[in-house]
Protein backbone atom coordinates (compact mmCIF):
# COMPACT_ATOMS: atom_id res chain seq x y z
CA UNK A 1 0.00 0.00 0.00
CA UNK A 2 1.25 3.62 -0.82
CA UNK A 3 1.96 6.24 1.90
CA UNK A 4 -0.43 9.00 1.62
CA UNK A 5 0.71 12.26 0.84
CA UNK A 6 -1.61 14.61 1.11
CA UNK A 7 -4.11 15.74 4.12
CA UNK A 8 -7.05 13.79 2.01
CA UNK A 9 -5.12 10.84 1.19
CA UNK A 10 -4.20 10.43 5.05
CA UNK A 11 -7.75 11.11 5.75
CA UNK A 12 -8.73 8.30 3.92
CA UNK A 13 -6.34 6.13 4.96
CA UNK A 14 -7.15 6.09 8.72
CA UNK A 15 -11.25 5.75 7.64
CA UNK A 16 -10.26 2.95 5.40
CA UNK A 17 -8.82 0.87 8.26
CA UNK A 18 -11.44 1.98 10.54
CA UNK A 19 -13.70 0.27 7.54
CA UNK A 20 -11.64 -2.69 7.85
CA UNK A 21 -11.31 -3.27 11.44
CA UNK A 22 -15.91 -2.54 11.67
CA UNK A 23 -17.01 -3.90 8.30
CA UNK A 24 -14.95 -6.80 7.22
CA UNK A 25 -14.46 -9.18 10.12
CA UNK A 26 -18.51 -8.91 10.38
CA UNK A 27 -18.79 -9.97 6.54
CA UNK A 28 -15.97 -12.62 6.19
CA UNK A 29 -18.41 -14.24 9.56
CA UNK A 30 -21.59 -13.96 7.68
CA UNK A 31 -19.79 -15.80 4.50
CA UNK A 32 -17.68 -17.86 6.78
CA UNK A 33 -21.21 -19.83 8.03
CA UNK A 34 -22.81 -19.76 4.16
CA UNK A 35 -20.03 -21.84 3.19
CA UNK A 36 -20.62 -24.12 6.02
CA UNK A 37 -24.66 -24.18 5.71
CA UNK A 38 -25.06 -24.73 2.06
CA UNK A 39 -21.56 -27.51 1.59
CA UNK A 40 -21.66 -29.23 5.19
CA UNK A 41 -24.26 -31.64 2.75
CA UNK A 42 -20.36 -33.09 1.39
CA UNK A 43 -19.83 -34.63 4.53
CA UNK A 44 -22.85 -36.75 5.30
CA UNK A 45 -22.72 -37.75 1.71
CA UNK A 46 -22.38 -41.52 2.31
CA UNK A 47 -24.60 -41.48 5.41
CA UNK A 48 -27.50 -39.97 3.71
CA UNK A 49 -27.30 -42.83 1.18
CA UNK A 50 -27.76 -45.41 4.41
CA UNK A 51 -30.02 -43.50 5.98
CA UNK A 52 -32.23 -42.15 3.33
CA UNK A 53 -31.56 -43.80 0.39
CA UNK A 54 -30.04 -40.67 -1.58
CA UNK A 55 -27.42 -42.23 -4.33
CA UNK A 56 -24.92 -40.36 -5.67
CA UNK A 57 -27.08 -39.05 -8.46
CA UNK A 58 -29.56 -37.86 -6.36
CA UNK A 59 -26.95 -36.34 -3.96
CA UNK A 60 -25.14 -34.17 -6.95
CA UNK A 61 -29.01 -33.01 -7.52
CA UNK A 62 -29.72 -32.38 -4.21
CA UNK A 63 -26.88 -30.49 -3.90
CA UNK A 64 -26.85 -28.37 -6.71
CA UNK A 65 -30.53 -27.59 -6.47
CA UNK A 66 -29.61 -25.18 -3.77
CA UNK A 67 -28.17 -23.10 -6.36
CA UNK A 68 -31.48 -23.14 -8.41
CA UNK A 69 -33.57 -20.47 -5.89
CA UNK A 70 -30.17 -18.92 -4.73
CA UNK A 71 -29.35 -18.04 -8.64
CA UNK A 72 -33.35 -17.04 -9.59
CA UNK A 73 -33.97 -14.76 -6.83
CA UNK A 74 -30.15 -12.99 -6.50
CA UNK A 75 -31.03 -10.54 -9.00
CA UNK A 76 -34.66 -9.30 -6.61
CA UNK A 77 -33.10 -9.55 -3.32
CA UNK A 78 -30.15 -7.52 -3.88
CA UNK A 79 -32.72 -4.75 -5.18
CA UNK A 80 -34.44 -5.27 -1.90
CA UNK A 81 -31.19 -4.99 0.15
CA UNK A 82 -30.50 -1.65 -1.53
CA UNK A 83 -33.80 -0.35 -0.55
CA UNK A 84 -34.01 -1.70 2.51
CA UNK A 85 -30.48 -1.59 3.79
CA UNK A 86 -27.79 -4.11 4.53
CA UNK A 87 -28.26 -4.63 8.28
CA UNK A 88 -32.05 -5.56 8.21
CA UNK A 89 -31.59 -7.74 4.75
CA UNK A 90 -28.23 -10.10 5.91
CA UNK A 91 -29.80 -10.48 9.16
CA UNK A 92 -32.66 -12.00 7.65
CA UNK A 93 -30.51 -14.08 5.45
CA UNK A 94 -28.53 -15.24 8.31
CA UNK A 95 -31.57 -16.00 10.33
CA UNK A 96 -34.05 -17.74 7.63
CA UNK A 97 -30.79 -20.11 6.59
CA UNK A 98 -29.72 -21.31 9.89
CA UNK A 99 -33.30 -22.42 10.73
CA UNK A 100 -33.61 -24.22 7.26
CA UNK A 101 -29.95 -25.82 8.08
CA UNK A 102 -31.23 -26.96 11.58
CA UNK A 103 -34.52 -28.25 9.69
CA UNK A 104 -32.28 -30.53 7.23
CA UNK A 105 -32.16 -33.26 10.42
CA UNK A 106 -35.42 -34.10 8.67
CA UNK A 107 -34.16 -35.46 5.63
CA UNK A 108 -35.91 -38.34 5.12
CA UNK A 109 -36.04 -39.31 1.39
CA UNK A 110 -34.71 -37.67 -1.83
CA UNK A 111 -37.98 -35.37 -1.89
CA UNK A 112 -37.27 -34.01 1.18
CA UNK A 113 -34.05 -33.22 0.49
CA UNK A 114 -34.34 -31.62 -2.45
CA UNK A 115 -37.05 -29.33 -1.46
CA UNK A 116 -34.53 -28.19 1.59
CA UNK A 117 -31.72 -27.46 -0.41
CA UNK A 118 -34.05 -25.39 -2.48
CA UNK A 119 -35.46 -23.27 0.59
CA UNK A 120 -31.85 -22.69 1.73
CA UNK A 121 -30.80 -21.92 -1.63
CA UNK A 122 -33.98 -19.34 -1.54
CA UNK A 123 -32.98 -17.86 2.20
CA UNK A 124 -29.55 -17.47 1.20
CA UNK A 125 -29.99 -15.49 -2.04
CA UNK A 126 -28.30 -12.14 -2.59
CA UNK A 127 -25.73 -12.72 0.42
CA UNK A 128 -22.66 -12.60 -1.51
CA UNK A 129 -23.51 -10.01 -3.80
CA UNK A 130 -24.89 -8.16 -1.35
CA UNK A 131 -21.88 -7.97 0.43
CA UNK A 132 -19.98 -7.26 -2.91
CA UNK A 133 -22.35 -3.96 -3.13
CA UNK A 134 -21.36 -2.92 0.08
CA UNK A 135 -17.64 -3.48 -0.70
CA UNK A 136 -18.22 -0.61 -3.16
CA UNK A 137 -19.84 1.62 -1.59
CA UNK A 138 -17.19 1.61 1.10
CA UNK A 139 -13.83 1.12 -0.14
CA UNK A 140 -11.81 2.67 -2.72
CA UNK A 141 -10.78 0.55 -6.18
CA UNK A 142 -7.57 0.39 -5.42
CA UNK A 143 -8.92 -1.39 -1.75
CA UNK A 144 -11.60 -3.84 -2.97
CA UNK A 145 -9.58 -6.90 -4.94
CA UNK A 146 -8.16 -7.21 -1.21
CA UNK A 147 -11.40 -6.93 0.75
CA UNK A 148 -13.09 -9.70 -1.76
CA UNK A 149 -9.72 -11.52 -1.07
CA UNK A 150 -10.48 -11.60 2.78
CA UNK A 151 -14.49 -12.69 1.94
CA UNK A 152 -13.48 -15.10 -0.10
CA UNK A 153 -10.65 -15.94 2.20
CA UNK A 154 -13.89 -16.86 5.00
CA UNK A 155 -15.01 -19.12 2.65
CA UNK A 156 -11.75 -21.08 2.16
CA UNK A 157 -10.94 -21.27 6.19
CA UNK A 158 -14.77 -22.44 6.80
CA UNK A 159 -13.12 -25.71 4.39
CA UNK A 160 -10.05 -26.28 6.61
CA UNK A 161 -11.88 -25.41 9.93
CA UNK A 162 -15.56 -26.97 9.30
CA UNK A 163 -14.86 -29.87 7.74
CA UNK A 164 -12.53 -31.91 10.20
CA UNK A 165 -15.27 -29.89 13.33
CA UNK A 166 -18.37 -31.45 10.74
CA UNK A 167 -16.64 -34.85 11.24
CA UNK A 168 -16.06 -34.59 14.48
CA UNK A 169 -19.82 -33.69 15.10
CA UNK A 170 -20.78 -36.98 12.77
CA UNK A 171 -19.09 -39.13 15.79
CA UNK A 172 -22.01 -37.93 17.90
CA UNK A 173 -23.53 -40.76 15.78
CA UNK A 174 -26.51 -42.44 18.03
CA UNK A 175 -26.66 -39.75 21.12
CA UNK A 176 -30.29 -38.47 21.57
CA UNK A 177 -31.42 -40.71 19.00
CA UNK A 178 -30.23 -38.81 16.24
CA UNK A 179 -28.00 -39.77 13.71
CA UNK A 180 -24.60 -38.25 13.57
CA UNK A 181 -25.55 -36.26 10.06
CA UNK A 182 -28.67 -34.68 11.95
CA UNK A 183 -26.26 -33.37 14.60
CA UNK A 184 -23.91 -31.58 11.83
CA UNK A 185 -27.11 -29.71 10.63
CA UNK A 186 -28.74 -28.79 14.24
CA UNK A 187 -25.54 -27.58 15.90
CA UNK A 188 -23.97 -25.64 12.84
CA UNK A 189 -27.51 -24.08 12.45
CA UNK A 190 -27.66 -22.85 15.84
CA UNK A 191 -24.33 -20.38 14.77
CA UNK A 192 -25.93 -19.01 11.99
CA UNK A 193 -29.01 -17.65 13.44
CA UNK A 194 -27.11 -16.07 16.65
CA UNK A 195 -24.68 -14.33 13.99
CA UNK A 196 -27.28 -13.18 12.15
CA UNK A 197 -29.19 -11.51 15.22
CA UNK A 198 -25.58 -9.76 16.05
CA UNK A 199 -25.72 -8.24 12.36
CA UNK A 200 -28.86 -6.34 13.21
CA UNK A 201 -27.51 -5.00 15.88
CA UNK A 202 -23.66 -4.39 14.30
CA UNK A 203 -23.77 -4.14 10.70
CA UNK A 204 -23.87 -0.24 9.72
CA UNK A 205 -25.80 -0.03 6.31
CA UNK A 206 -23.43 3.08 5.54
CA UNK A 207 -20.18 5.19 6.09
CA UNK A 208 -22.47 8.13 7.13
CA UNK A 209 -24.25 5.90 9.69
CA UNK A 210 -20.99 4.06 11.06
CA UNK A 211 -20.96 5.51 14.74
CA UNK A 212 -17.07 5.29 15.01
CA UNK A 213 -16.52 7.14 11.98
CA UNK A 214 -16.36 10.83 11.92
CA UNK A 215 -17.98 12.66 10.05
CA UNK A 216 -15.53 13.93 7.76
CA UNK A 217 -13.79 9.85 7.67
CA UNK A 218 -17.49 8.58 6.42
CA UNK A 219 -17.35 11.44 4.00
CA UNK A 220 -14.19 10.58 2.67
CA UNK A 221 -14.85 6.79 1.89
CA UNK A 222 -18.14 7.58 0.24
CA UNK A 223 -16.42 9.99 -2.00
CA UNK A 224 -13.35 8.06 -2.83
CA UNK A 225 -15.96 5.17 -3.72
CA UNK A 226 -17.81 4.43 -7.22
CA UNK A 227 -20.33 7.58 -7.18
CA UNK A 228 -24.06 6.89 -7.34
CA UNK A 229 -25.56 6.35 -10.71
CA UNK A 230 -28.82 8.32 -11.53
CA UNK A 231 -31.56 6.10 -9.37
CA UNK A 232 -34.23 4.65 -11.12
CA UNK A 233 -36.74 2.70 -9.67
CA UNK A 234 -37.99 0.27 -11.80
CA UNK A 235 -36.69 -2.98 -10.99
CA UNK A 236 -36.87 -3.74 -15.44
CA UNK A 237 -35.32 -0.41 -15.98
CA UNK A 238 -32.28 -0.83 -13.54
CA UNK A 239 -31.36 -4.22 -14.80
CA UNK A 240 -31.42 -3.17 -18.17
CA UNK A 241 -29.12 0.04 -17.35
CA UNK A 242 -26.92 -3.27 -15.64
CA UNK A 243 -27.01 -5.05 -18.87
CA UNK A 244 -26.12 -2.82 -21.24
CA UNK A 245 -22.62 -3.38 -20.55
CA UNK A 246 -21.26 -5.97 -22.60
CA UNK A 247 -18.35 -6.96 -20.70
CA UNK A 248 -20.53 -8.16 -18.14
CA UNK A 249 -21.64 -10.83 -20.09
CA UNK A 250 -18.35 -12.03 -20.94
CA UNK A 251 -17.26 -11.85 -17.01
CA UNK A 252 -20.56 -13.70 -16.26
CA UNK A 253 -20.17 -16.63 -18.87
CA UNK A 254 -15.62 -16.66 -17.46
CA UNK A 255 -17.63 -16.92 -13.65
CA UNK A 256 -20.01 -19.79 -14.71
CA UNK A 257 -17.76 -21.97 -15.56
CA UNK A 258 -14.95 -21.41 -12.59
CA UNK A 259 -18.19 -21.77 -10.23
CA UNK A 260 -19.11 -25.47 -11.92
CA UNK A 261 -15.28 -26.50 -10.92
CA UNK A 262 -15.82 -25.20 -7.66
CA UNK A 263 -18.79 -26.52 -6.32
CA UNK A 264 -17.72 -29.51 -8.11
CA UNK A 265 -14.97 -30.16 -6.04
CA UNK A 266 -16.20 -28.71 -2.32
CA UNK A 267 -18.92 -30.86 -2.93
CA UNK A 268 -17.05 -34.37 -4.08
CA UNK A 269 -13.61 -33.98 -1.93
CA UNK A 270 -15.31 -35.56 1.15
CA UNK A 271 -16.31 -38.41 -1.31
CA UNK A 272 -12.93 -37.95 -3.07
CA UNK A 273 -11.03 -38.34 0.22
CA UNK A 274 -13.04 -41.28 1.28
CA UNK A 275 -12.29 -43.36 -2.29
CA UNK A 276 -8.78 -43.39 -0.99
CA UNK A 277 -9.56 -45.72 2.02
CA UNK A 278 -10.34 -43.29 4.52
CA UNK A 279 -13.14 -44.66 6.62
CA UNK A 280 -13.33 -42.50 10.25
CA UNK A 281 -15.31 -39.40 9.86
CA UNK A 282 -13.05 -37.16 11.50
CA UNK A 283 -10.17 -37.84 9.09
CA UNK A 284 -12.42 -37.62 6.45
CA UNK A 285 -13.42 -34.05 7.01
CA UNK A 286 -9.38 -33.04 8.51
CA UNK A 287 -8.06 -34.55 4.92
CA UNK A 288 -10.79 -32.82 3.18
CA UNK A 289 -9.67 -29.92 4.88
CA UNK A 290 -6.26 -29.79 2.27
CA UNK A 291 -8.11 -28.39 -0.15
CA UNK A 292 -9.45 -25.25 1.78
CA UNK A 293 -5.63 -24.57 2.45
CA UNK A 294 -5.35 -23.91 -1.44
CA UNK A 295 -8.05 -22.10 -1.94
CA UNK A 296 -6.72 -19.52 1.21
CA UNK A 297 -3.38 -19.15 -0.37
CA UNK A 298 -4.72 -18.37 -3.24
CA UNK A 299 -7.08 -15.66 -2.14
CA UNK A 300 -4.65 -13.70 -0.39
CA UNK A 301 -1.63 -14.44 -2.80
CA UNK A 302 -3.55 -13.37 -6.24
CA UNK A 303 -5.31 -9.96 -5.12
CA UNK A 304 -1.56 -8.69 -3.46
CA UNK A 305 -0.36 -9.61 -7.07
CA UNK A 306 -3.12 -7.35 -8.50
CA UNK A 307 -1.74 -4.17 -5.88
CA UNK A 308 1.51 -4.35 -7.43
CA UNK A 309 0.38 -4.29 -10.75
CA UNK A 310 -2.70 -2.48 -10.88
CA UNK A 311 -5.01 -3.02 -14.25
CA UNK A 312 -3.38 -6.19 -15.08
CA UNK A 313 -6.67 -8.07 -13.79
CA UNK A 314 -7.47 -9.45 -17.39
CA UNK A 315 -4.15 -11.29 -17.79
CA UNK A 316 -3.80 -12.46 -14.81
CA UNK A 317 -7.56 -13.83 -15.19
CA UNK A 318 -6.14 -15.87 -18.23
CA UNK A 319 -2.72 -17.10 -16.51
CA UNK A 320 -4.92 -18.18 -13.72
CA UNK A 321 -7.21 -20.33 -15.18
CA UNK A 322 -4.70 -22.22 -17.49
CA UNK A 323 -3.00 -22.95 -14.71
CA UNK A 324 -6.16 -25.22 -12.95
CA UNK A 325 -6.51 -26.50 -16.05
CA UNK A 326 -2.99 -27.87 -16.20
CA UNK A 327 -3.21 -28.93 -12.33
CA UNK A 328 -6.22 -31.00 -13.10
CA UNK A 329 -5.20 -32.69 -15.75
CA UNK A 330 -1.88 -33.86 -13.38
CA UNK A 331 -4.56 -34.68 -10.35
CA UNK A 332 -5.90 -36.91 -13.22
CA UNK A 333 -2.64 -38.86 -14.37
CA UNK A 334 -1.27 -39.58 -11.07
CA UNK A 335 -1.94 -42.30 -8.81
CA UNK A 336 -0.28 -41.52 -5.14
CA UNK A 337 -2.88 -40.30 -2.84
CA UNK A 338 -0.76 -37.73 -1.15
CA UNK A 339 0.17 -36.41 -4.52
CA UNK A 340 -3.40 -36.41 -5.78
CA UNK A 341 -4.67 -33.93 -2.89
CA UNK A 342 -1.54 -31.63 -3.03
CA UNK A 343 -2.55 -30.97 -6.78
CA UNK A 344 -5.72 -31.06 -6.01
CA UNK A 345 -5.23 -28.32 -3.22
CA UNK A 346 -2.92 -26.56 -5.62
CA UNK A 347 -5.67 -26.60 -8.42
CA UNK A 348 -7.85 -24.60 -6.07
CA UNK A 349 -5.63 -22.20 -5.62
CA UNK A 350 -5.89 -21.30 -8.89
CA UNK A 351 -10.06 -21.83 -8.70
CA UNK A 352 -10.85 -19.77 -6.24
CA UNK A 353 -7.96 -17.45 -6.50
CA UNK A 354 -8.81 -15.78 -9.84
CA UNK A 355 -12.35 -14.78 -8.27
CA UNK A 356 -11.56 -11.55 -6.86
CA UNK A 357 -9.58 -10.26 -9.92
CA UNK A 358 -13.58 -11.24 -11.24
CA UNK A 359 -15.09 -8.50 -8.81
CA UNK A 360 -12.45 -5.90 -9.11
CA UNK A 361 -13.49 -6.05 -12.67
CA UNK A 362 -16.68 -5.39 -11.94
CA UNK A 363 -16.45 -2.80 -9.22
CA UNK A 364 -14.45 -0.38 -10.59
CA UNK A 365 -16.90 0.12 -14.04
CA UNK A 366 -20.24 -0.46 -11.76
CA UNK A 367 -21.80 2.42 -9.28
CA UNK A 368 -25.01 2.98 -7.25
CA UNK A 369 -27.98 0.78 -8.22
CA UNK A 370 -26.56 -0.62 -11.15
CA UNK A 371 -23.48 -1.81 -8.81
CA UNK A 372 -26.42 -3.72 -7.27
CA UNK A 373 -28.29 -4.89 -10.37
CA UNK A 374 -25.14 -5.67 -12.13
CA UNK A 375 -23.09 -7.56 -9.26
CA UNK A 376 -25.98 -9.85 -8.48
CA UNK A 377 -26.60 -10.91 -12.06
CA UNK A 378 -22.56 -12.09 -12.37
CA UNK A 379 -23.40 -14.31 -9.40
CA UNK A 380 -26.59 -15.22 -10.47
CA UNK A 381 -25.10 -16.80 -13.62
CA UNK A 382 -22.26 -18.23 -11.40
CA UNK A 383 -24.55 -20.16 -9.36
CA UNK A 384 -26.00 -22.17 -12.06
CA UNK A 385 -22.46 -22.95 -12.62
CA UNK A 386 -23.27 -24.31 -8.77
CA UNK A 387 -25.84 -26.37 -10.08
CA UNK A 388 -24.40 -27.66 -12.98
CA UNK A 389 -21.14 -28.83 -11.24
CA UNK A 390 -22.17 -30.58 -8.58
CA UNK A 391 -24.83 -32.37 -10.66
CA UNK A 392 -22.21 -33.18 -13.45
CA UNK A 393 -19.73 -34.54 -10.73
CA UNK A 394 -22.43 -36.74 -9.60
CA UNK A 395 -23.25 -38.23 -12.51
CA UNK A 396 -19.72 -38.66 -13.89
CA UNK A 397 -19.14 -40.51 -10.54
CA UNK A 398 -22.45 -42.65 -10.94
CA UNK A 399 -21.44 -43.47 -14.39
CA UNK A 400 -17.27 -44.52 -12.95
CA UNK A 401 -17.73 -45.58 -9.85
CA UNK A 402 -15.01 -42.98 -9.21
CA UNK A 403 -15.58 -39.77 -7.27
CA UNK A 404 -12.20 -38.37 -8.48
CA UNK A 405 -13.26 -38.56 -12.39
CA UNK A 406 -15.47 -35.86 -12.04
CA UNK A 407 -12.13 -33.62 -12.55
CA UNK A 408 -12.73 -34.51 -16.09
CA UNK A 409 -16.08 -32.30 -15.21
CA UNK A 410 -13.55 -29.52 -14.13
CA UNK A 411 -11.20 -29.55 -17.10
CA UNK A 412 -14.37 -29.45 -19.40
CA UNK A 413 -15.86 -26.64 -17.65
CA UNK A 414 -12.40 -24.23 -17.51
CA UNK A 415 -10.87 -24.60 -20.42
CA UNK A 416 -13.11 -22.28 -22.55
CA UNK A 417 -12.23 -19.38 -20.23
CA UNK A 418 -8.70 -18.78 -21.43
CA UNK A 419 -10.40 -18.52 -24.68
CA UNK A 420 -12.66 -16.12 -23.39
CA UNK A 421 -10.24 -13.46 -21.89
CA UNK A 422 -9.11 -11.55 -24.92
CA UNK A 423 -12.40 -10.72 -25.70
CA UNK A 424 -12.97 -9.73 -22.25
CA UNK A 425 -9.47 -7.50 -22.96
CA UNK A 426 -11.44 -5.66 -25.91
CA UNK A 427 -14.85 -5.04 -24.52
CA UNK A 428 -13.03 -3.19 -21.48
CA UNK A 429 -10.70 -1.21 -23.81
CA UNK A 430 -13.79 -0.09 -25.61
CA UNK A 431 -16.25 0.19 -22.49
CA UNK A 432 -13.54 2.66 -20.80
CA UNK A 433 -12.87 4.54 -24.03
CA UNK A 434 -16.80 5.04 -23.96
CA UNK A 435 -16.66 6.23 -20.61
CA UNK A 436 -13.65 8.30 -20.29
CA UNK A 437 -14.71 10.25 -23.19
CA UNK A 438 -18.09 11.09 -22.11
CA UNK A 439 -16.55 12.46 -18.67
CA UNK A 440 -15.12 15.25 -20.42
CA UNK A 441 -18.83 16.10 -21.56
CA UNK A 442 -20.10 15.78 -18.28
CA UNK A 443 -17.81 18.24 -16.88
CA UNK A 444 -18.21 20.57 -19.80
CA UNK A 445 -21.75 20.74 -19.37
CA UNK A 446 -21.52 21.92 -15.59
CA UNK A 447 -18.82 24.12 -16.20
CA UNK A 448 -21.50 26.53 -18.62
Amino acid sequence: MTSPTTASDRLHARATKKAFVRLVPLLMAAYFMAFVDRTNVGLAKTSLELDAGIDAAAYGLGAGLFFITYAALEVPSNLVLHKVGAKVWISRIAVTRGLITMAMMFVSSPTVFYVLRLLLGAAEAGLYPGIMYLITTWFAQKDRATVVGLILTASSVASIVANPIGGALMKLDGIGGLHGWQWLFVLEGIPTVLLGVLIFFVLPNSPAKATRLDADEAAELTRRAVGEEPEESRPGAIIRNAMSKPFLLTIAAIYFMNQIATYGVIFFVPSIVEAMDVTDSFMIGLISGVVGIGAVVGVLVVPRILRRRPGSEVPLIGITTAAAIVFALVFIAVDNPVAKMVILSVTMLFIVGVQPLYWSVLMARLGGVAAAAGLAFVNTIGLTGGFVGPYAFGLTEEATGSPSSGLWVLVAATTPGPVLVPLLSKMLVRHDRTRDAAEPEVEAVFAV
